[in-house]
């Protein structure tokens, strides 16, 4: 499987969209600090997935979330959440 993840970092309120075969393994390693693109916004939180058969289509739904488009449909997908979070 391949994996489409969204973290949420409670120290900037940011989001970090990321790609991986192994999720689990992938999220010890962001909260562990040893990701350089979440070591200095921890600590993070698992907030969203989707989960793929092809690696192709991860890699494009991942880059379609990375876009302006994309983050607005994930922002309303998940708006209550982020309410809850205080999301700015």
């Amino acid at each position: 499987m391949y994996y489409v993840y969204i973290l949420y970092s409670e120290k900037d309120r940011g989001l970090y969209i990321g790609y991986t075969t192994n999720l689990k393994h992938r999220l010890l390693e962001h909260q562990n600090g040893l990701s350089k693109s979440t070591k200095h916004r921890a600590p993070v939180r698992l907030v969203h997935y989707e989960a793929f058969q092809e690696s192709a289509d991860a890699r494009a739904r991942e880059k379609y979330l990375k876009s302006g488009h994309g983050r607005e449909q994930l922002k309303a997908q998940l708006k209550r959440l982020f309410a809850k979070l205080k999301f700015t």
